[in-house]
């Protein structure tokens, strides 16, 4: 109900004025330029768009997940996956072969040997494959029940300058390390930690080992002989990807809240019937990547210098870097992170500056492989591949947010702050989601007229920015329709004075004006002046107060006027003017007796230029103004036989009676019924016996009656509005 009016409203332009002025809705940073979809357009964190190489699909799978990617010879790509569980060549022309498929939850890494072959590691099953690129033989080069640990998870492999396999295991944490020129040869533990796991390896040119941890996110340099030092430990669990630079910095990725207890559960569905879970710790990252939930905290990236002084880089409170690459450009480079929840793929420069080159669609990147100039990335939910190549696009794409202006509006002339050659497309819409009924994109040129834009509540922009162009600020200017305000609800009170506008007294009992109860209560105005709560006003016979509420949904300044008109009249007479508070009171003294309604009425034109404003009203509901008392008539009284028996008729100008009484000798005050018992007219008879008090004893000669059969009688009548009169008469 309310959408359907506030859409009525917006579209019923008879009613609109030009409202508050011209706005700007500008977008200059990065904050804003985040909300769009970029293809081919890099954002910068400091608020710049700029064209980039566009994230190209190579390459969907059957997984829900791409855990990790290696490349290989003659632009082959090849992934390992989970749910289900393969290693996937893809061609440079994105046909997939399926090298391995196993029974296991994940191919949790792969990577491509100095001896030309592709080495595959599994898990929870803890095996190792060399496999023959080219389809040909697998061999199985390391099985976890085959050492005396029997860990169950392989997190990472790497290959030293001899090509021996270095594999970094969980459950327990330790590196083994294996000679695949030498089938014969045993396993052999390099090195072992108290952590829950070794979750990433990453080889330095000087030979030196570092290896990440999940438990209290350890770096450790490990030399060639097995020794390891404790390099860095960072304030979060977990050490899922590290990176190297030329210069010999290392950068680590470090997520997940320290010390918490029990990581998501990994859920993985190896057929599209069956469904496994992994009731174990597992890690942290994984687990979020698979069941797409966020670790707490977010990633920060650390950067340790050769001489092992550590410095925050980088940090994200709601993404989580799940894969590091250096990428060197001339004698340039900055280092890539993959991400989730929103796909994103990062850029971070040596001072910490970055730019979010791709928005890929999945919730996850979760792998990265160089490949030259070529970057391939592997996401999760829904497992595909994606490449970015060298070079920039002719055509880059930025898609804006959708901008909701709230009303109605005129869209101006766009401005923008930019370098290069680009160009720029708005559209326009009254539904919030640009799937239809909204215009097609029409070009725009910076400064000049949007005219071909028609009113409309929403706005989207795009921008095609071609090779070396960037956007710094893109707005476009609008005004906004001016709605009517409305009176949403008004309650008159007769007998009650508003408490401003008299001497309150410390005996005086407060009357409490309250609004009527809604038809539907649940309903809210965004904007209300006055208040629903009751209103304490003080009794007062000859004074009336009206209350009201009123919206406006332009956040106008109101002004409200009072209006009368009595019953019969055409005209509406002004009783109040230029009010700010949402009651006023007035003395029912200054109308004539008779039926009346309000008509309380808001106004803008305080927000609007001369005859620019709106007015809405609403009336009240009809109620009486009768100040004159009732008549008693025909009063005759008689004594007899120790009763007094009286008569008299009562009538009243505009309510009917509502109560007699009478009291003999300034007695009590008893209640009598008219003839017929019903009090429902102006006019009304009674007929009434009235018993004599006996005289009271031993009163003082000063005050004895002088006529003792002598009685007064006194009779008051009170009509429905409160007026009330009383007569007397004498008996003997």
């Amino acid at each position: 109900m309310r959408t359907r009016l506030l859409g009525f409203l917006l579209l019923s332009a008879s009613v609109f004025a030009h409202a508050q002025g011209t706005r700007l809705w500008k977008q200059s940073s990065y904050a804003s330029f985040e909300k769009g979809t970029p293809h081919g357009v890099a954002i910068l964190s400091d608020g710049r768009l700029e064209a980039s190489p566009a994230a190209a699909l190579v390459a969907s799978t059957s997984a829900s997940a791409v855990w990790s990617v290696a490349a290989g010879k003659h632009g082959n790509v090849y992934l390992g996956t989970s749910s289900p569980a393969m290693v996937l060549k893809i061609a440079p022309d994105g046909t997939s072969t399926k090298l391995l498929e196993t029974k296991d939850l994940s191919v949790q890494v792969v990577r491509m040997g100095p001896d030309g072959m592709l080495y595959a590691a599994t898990l929870p099953d803890g095996k190792v494959y060399r496999i023959d690129p080219n389809g040909g033989a697998k061999t199985m080069v390391f099985d976890s029940t085959q050492v005396a640990a029997k860990p169950r998870y392989i997190w990472d492999l790497t290959f030293d300058h001899a090509g021996r396999l270095y594999i970094a295991t969980g459950r327990p944490a330790a590196i083994y390390r294996v000679n695949p020129k030498d089938p014969s040869a045993r396993p052999e533990k390099f090195f072992s930690s108290d952590e829950q796991h070794i979750r990433s390896l990453l080889f330095a040119r000087d030979g030196t080992l570092y290896a990440g941890s999940d438990g209290r996110g350890l770096v450790y340099r490990i030399t060639p002989d097995g020794k390891g030092f404790v390099l860095f430990e960072a304030p979060r669990q977990e050490i899922p990807a590290m990176a190297l630079d030329p210069a010999g910095n290392l950068y680590v990725a470090a997520v997940g809240k320290k010390g918490a207890s029990n990581l998501p559960q990994l859920d993985v569905h190896s057929a599209p019937t069956l469904t496994a879970t992994i009731r174990i710790v597992t890690s942290g990252a994984s687990a979020s990547a698979s069941d797409s939930k966020l670790i707490p905290g977010g990633t920060v990236i650390y950067r340790i210098a050769p001489d092992g002084a550590p410095r925050q880089l980088w940090a994200s409170t709601h993404d989580v870097v799940y894969a590091l690459a250096w990428q060197q450009d001339g004698n340039h480079g900055g280092l890539l992170a993959a991400s989730g929840n929103l796909g994103h793929l990062y850029r971070i420069a040596a001072d910490g500056t970055y730019a979010d080159l791709a928005h890929l669609a999945a919730m996850q990147a979760t792998a990265l492989a160089l490949n030259g100039d070529t970057v391939y990335v592997g996401t999760s939910n829904l497992g595909k591949l994606y490449k970015l190549a060298a070079g920039k696009n002719d055509r880059s794409t930025y898609v804006s947010r959708v901008y909701d202006a709230k009303f109605f509006s005129r869209w101006g002339k766009a401005q923008v702050r930019g370098t290069g050659r680009y160009d720029l497309f708005a559209r326009v819409g009254n539904i919030e989601q640009p799937t239809e009924g909204w215009t097609d994109w029409r070009n725009v040129t910076p400064g000049a007229s949007t005219a071909t834009l028609p009113q409309a509540r929403f706005l989207q922009w795009k921008a095609v920015l071609r090779p070396g162009a960037s956007l710094d600020e893109v707005g476009f200017y609008f005004l906004r329709q001016n709605i009517a305000p409305v009176v949403d609800d008004t309650v008159v009170r007769l007998h009650a004075r508003a408490p401003d506008q008299a001497t309150p007294d410390s005996q005086t009992t407060p009357v409490s004006i309250n609004f009527p109860p809604s038809a539907n209560a649940s309903f809210s105005y965004e904007i209300s002046s006055g208040s629903s709560s009751p209103l304490l006003a003080l009794p007062a016979r000859n004074w009336a107060t009206v209350r009201w509420k009123a919206h406006d949904a332009n956040h106008d300044r109101l002004r409200y006027s009072v209006y009368y008109r009595q019953d019969g009249e055409a005209n509406w007479q002004l009783l109040r003017a230029n009010l700010r508070s949402t009651y006023t009171s007035f003395e029912m003294s200054r109308l004539p007796d008779g039926g009346y309604t309000l008509r309380v009425v808001a106004s803008d034109a305080l927000s609007h230029p001369a005859g620019g404003g709106l007015t809405g009203y609403k009336d009240t509901r009809h109620f009486l103004i009768d100040t004159t008392p009732p008549v008693v008539s025909a009063l005759r009284a008689t004594l007899a036989n120790g009763s007094i028996h009286a008569v008299f008729d009562a009538h009243a100008k505009l309510s009917t009676i509502a109560h007699a009484y009478y009291s003999v000798d300034a007695g009590p005050w008893r209640y009598v019924e008219p003839v017929g018992h019903l009090s429902d007219s102006t006019e009304e008879h009674y007929d009434f016996t009235a018993s004599v008090p006996k005289p009271e004893a031993n009163l003082p000669a000063s005050v004895s009656p002088a006529s003792p059969s002598q009685h007064v009688i006194a009779v008051r009548v009170e009509d429905r509005a409160g007026n009330m009169t009383t007569e007397k008469a004498v008996v003997e």
